[in-house]
């Protein structure tokens, strides 16, 4: 397993990818411990003192102006942890938990926390050993931080709940001791450090973000393919017009399809004598559309980016004011933001897509396809339903692309009277990026078939390459068959790139 060295606030996009894509473990760069164990000193010294500092010799939330005995701090932040976990639902994938672990080295790894340098050692060691709390998907509003998802982990630091630990789960005591590690007895303020923060959200919507480009590489070389197979014109794709924009996204969509495209003997064969004097949008302004969902890609990412590298708990140790201060940094509103941007790039993406398939089943738009694309058709449905079922998904994707961030509730007594909604925000994400999958999934099995229609006249280099690594996991549908296994191979060919590396069309998400 790969394991990466970090310093916490120079977290690179291409690091997170790697802890997503990869299950890459993390340590800390070295030089971040002196300020990590000197705010641990502040919080020591502020703990044993007589004024009263929040989570620190005090209640929590309504309960602020409780004030704790010393002698009660680790008690105090015990319960805190096992009061919290009151999370429901699916558990999260092992993959989220993992990032969502790593985020929170590396928030904590700012030293503004207060923690000990015992328990940045155990997530790491958690993290490199493979113990991986077992965290439920729901009861976080993105607000206060992602509390219970958070404290279903610092339970495991501790011993109690539940970590699954070489493809088992058993009881955090357990997976810990069959690791070698020993659990932590959290001081003072350590449990507040551990929940509060953006880091459940934050690790859903990378997730979100990195499965949404991905599905937008695929998207332009699956809509090379379908400008092919209804034999539509590349006179769209030249680069005067989009400089003229001058949009970034839309400039490298128009440049990759048009390369891909390139040397295409489908496309030589109706430049000139073709009745058709344009094609409609879903082929003539695709670098308008995802290249405009490129550019809201990229803005999320940067947000993103500055969140992973954040101090979001509460509250901050400031070292050269020589201040303990209470804020609002676990308040998950840029994260809410940014996970509902992806969803609305997703639901884009997909939504011109599904467009094109109806385009290319359809005799009367396709020039000359025979209907649904099946050589015999009546006898034989085609791909009659498969467009359907787009349909299905994309309508699917515009009702969950609905803002989050707008929806907030109160919660603790008032307290925490606005809130984020970033987590469920974050988490539809990963739902969203598997019916986009499915979608283009579709979308190429009728392109291929398109263009096999075509012959003698053959696609571009490229998209041949694309064509025969669907066809060695998927063969041409010549009369109707069990399709439900070839949609799921095709939007397996689409999630894991396979497509995307067999063309060559992969741009950068952030520039290095």
């Amino acid at each position: 397993m790969t394991e990466l060295v970090v310093m916490p606030g120079a977290a690179r996009l291409d690091d997170l990818a790697a802890l997503y894509w990869e299950g890459a473990g993390l340590r800390l760069d070295p030089a971040c411990r002196p300020d990590i164990e000197e705010a641990a000193r502040r919080i020591a010294r502020a703990a044993a003192g007589n004024e009263a500092v929040y989570g620190v010799n005090t209640g929590f939330g309504k309960l602020a102006s409780v004030k704790i005995a010393p002698k009660d701090t680790a008690t105090l932040q015990r319960n805190l942890i096992l009061s919290h976990c009151c999370g429901v639902g699916e558990p999260v994938p092992v993959r989220m938990a993992r990032l969502m672990m790593a985020l929170k080295l590396l928030s904590l790894g700012r030293g503004a926390s207060g923690v000990r340098g015992e328990l940045i050692d155990l997530l790491e060691e958690m993290l490199a050993r493979g113990v991986t709390p077992v965290i439920p998907a729901q009861g976080s509003v993105g607000a206060s931080g992602d509390l219970a998802p958070l404290a279903h982990m610092a339970a495991v630091m501790m011993g109690a709940g539940e970590a699954e630990y070489e493809g088992r789960v058993r009881p955090g005591a357990e997976a810990l001791a069959a690791a070698g590690l020993v659990p932590v007895e959290l001081g003072a303020k350590e449990g507040l450090a551990l929940i509060n923060g953006t880091q459940f959200s934050t690790a859903f919507a990378l997730a979100g973000l990195f499965e949404a480009w991905r599905a937008a590489q695929n998207a332009l070389l699956i809509s090379a393919m379908s400008t092919d197979a209804i034999m539509g014109s590349t006179a769209p794709l030249q680069p005067e017009i989009h400089s003229l924009r001058g949009h970034r996204g839309q400039i490298e969509a128009a440049e990759a399809m048009s390369r891909v495209l390139d040397g295409s003997v489908i496309r030589e064969s109706h430049r000139e004598d073709d009745a058709r004097v344009q094609d409609p949008y879903c082929i003539r302004c695709q670098p308008q559309v995802t290249g405009a969902a490129m550019d809201v890609l990229r803005q999320a990412a940067q947000t993103l980016v500055t969140e992973a590298n954040a101090a979001t708990d509460n509250p901050l140790v400031l070292r050269d004011a020589d201040l303990i201060v209470s804020g609002g940094n676990f308040h998950a509103e840029p994260v809410g933001f940014a996970a509902d941007m992806i969803a609305l790039a997703l639901s884009e993406i997909g939504a011109i897509s599904q467009r094109r398939i109806a385009l290319m089943v359809d005799p009367t738009l396709s020039h000359d396809l025979p209907p649904f694309l099946t050589p015999d058709p009546g006898l034989n449905s085609g791909f009659m339903i498969a467009e359907v079922t787009t349909a299905a998904l994309m309508s699917e994707n515009k009702h969950l692309a609905n803002p989050c961030v707008t929806d907030s509730t109160p919660t603790s007594a008032n307290q925490e009277d606005h809130v984020s909604m970033a987590a469920h925000g974050a988490r539809r994400l990963t739902r969203m990026a598997q019916n986009l999958q499915r979608i283009l999934g579709v979308e190429v099995l009728c392109a291929a078939q398109g263009i096999e229609f075509r012959a003698p006249l053959e696609t571009s280099a490229p998209l041949q390459k694309v064509l025969a690594q669907l066809r060695d996991t998927i063969p041409t549908l010549a009369e109707d068959r069990y399709l439900a296994p070839d949609l799921e191979t095709a939007s397996r060919l689409v999630a894991e790139a396979e497509l995307v590396r067999a063309c060559g069309v992969e741009l950068p998400l952030l520039d290095a």
